[in-house]
């Protein structure tokens, strides 16, 4: 692929998709989810190639987890599809209206990123879910997956291709990166692409924008917490950490770090160890933890590491505000939940940690575009600038203003022949 042409084809596709109409998007996503239907036995035999080779290459269980496409899989990635088509447009709202003088008016409003790169793990759902955000938000796309779903996502980029064109959104909207030349090429065509969004490891991420010019919206590590609080409830306790370490392990909102107060740590470890043994949860606790239960020594490296897997760290803390402290030295800013039935104590904890997502009382797998209504989502964003939390809709939107005038001049008002009214018109 010339990765140079993709993006000027890209670029030039944006401006054309930025002015298609809600109809003609949505009548695309009907025919993306009802071809990816009527294709699905080809999408599994891609998927079984590469789950065979990628299990003959001792690619981690994880990672195979997240690989495999099923019927299951197909169902949730057509569910989210129709969910996008049935909310509003949201390209072109008025944002802000303001009378600068009479005949004079500004709207702010919003409108399309343009063209944005994609570098996503081996989830081949992600694929159809980013494509679908980017139509529906009026965005060209280059997507970038991981080696190990190749064939996977040929065929899924070729349905999506082919479906879009018969609905008539212009060609060259989407585009499907191959090789770690194409990434390494793409960071440099900041006149083409206007935002990149890695989904992976923080050195990753690091490694994105420490070697482009483009804007970066990191999504790096998923390193979650579970505080259960001296006033939580035992019963409710063990449910949602359960839910959030258990539920689906191999995902970036799955809780990777349990801090229990010790006021009940002695009520409610045992408890939650008779449950995850189910599953065979592998715990790795402090020393106060091990005196409580049977567990793995846990080392320094614990607190920091996303495992992906069966494996919870544990720690007994001595206060909400040592909690705190730990979650925001050591989390990756992306979902943290407090278990408790104080809801000052709530209130603190989610005031205080500096993450995208803060929970009370619910499991942290909550974490998620589609649960949060926004149809689907690119990821989940670290930063603290434009988006945050999950990328929906709204989060591959940007604005413009647009200045409505009838032979106004600026000298007027320097010369005081007018004065600015900024009356709102909203």
């Amino acid at each position: 692929m010339d990765i140079i042409q993709a993006a000027k084809d890209a670029k030039k596709a944006a401006i054309e998709l930025s002015t298609a109409g809600a109809e003609q998007k949505n009548r695309a996503l009907h025919l993306i989810a009802e071809s990816l239907i009527a294709n699905k036995n080809e999408i599994f035999e891609k998927n079984e190639i590469d789950l065979k080779r990628s299990e003959s290459e001792n690619i981690p269980k994880p990672l195979l987890k997240r690989l495999k496409f099923d019927d299951k899989k197909l169902s949730e990635t057509v569910e989210g599809i129709h969910s996008l088509t049935g909310l509003p447009d949201p390209v072109g709202k008025t944002l802000l209206a303001t009378e600068l003088d009479k005949g004079l008016e500004l709207y702010k409003i919003s409108c399309p990123i343009g063209v944005i790169g994609v570098i996503f793990e081996s989830r081949p759902d992600a694929l159809v879910q980013i494509s679908a955000l980017c139509l529906k938000s009026g965005n060209a796309v280059l997507l970038k997956g991981g080696r190990e779903a190749i064939e996977t996502n040929r065929v899924l980029a070729e349905i999506i291709r082919e479906a879009a064109n018969q609905a008539g959104i212009p060609s060259g909207w989407i585009h499907l990166l191959e090789t770690r030349e194409d990434v390494k090429n793409m960071l440099a065509l900041d006149k083409w692409i206007d935002l990149i969004i890695p989904r992976g490891s923080n050195e990753f991420v690091r490694y994105i924008m420490d070697n482009s010019r483009i804007p970066v919206l990191g999504h790096a590590d998923g390193i979650c917490h579970c505080y259960v609080d001296k006033d939580a409830d035992i019963n409710l306790a063990v449910d949602i950490v359960y839910d959030s370490k258990t539920q689906y392990v191999a995902v970036c909102n799955a809780a990777e770090t349990l801090l229990v107060h010790s006021d009940i740590a002695a009520g409610f470890l045992p408890e939650l160890k008779k449950k995850t043994d189910q599953k065979n949860v592998v715990l790795k606790g402090c020393e106060k933890t091990r005196k409580i239960i049977d567990a793995q020594a846990a080392s320094a490296d614990d607190w920091k590491t996303e495992y992906l897997d069966y494996i919870l760290a544990v720690k007994v803390v001595d206060s909400l505000e040592e909690a705190v402290d730990h979650i925001n030295a050591f989390g990756s800013g992306h979902t943290d939940a407090i278990i408790t039935s104080d809801r000052m104590a709530a209130e603190k904890f989610m005031n205080m940690v500096d993450s995208a997502n803060v929970f009370w009382n619910c499991s942290t797998r909550f974490s998620d575009g589609f649960r949060y209504g926004f149809g689907a989502e690119v990821g989940i964003s670290t930063n603290k600038i434009h988006a945050r939390g999950p990328v929906g809709l709204e989060g591959l939107l940007i604005y413009k203003y647009k200045l409505i005038g009838n032979g106004h001049i600026v000298s007027d008002y320097a010369e005081k022949k007018r004065v600015f009214t900024h009356r709102p018109l909203l």
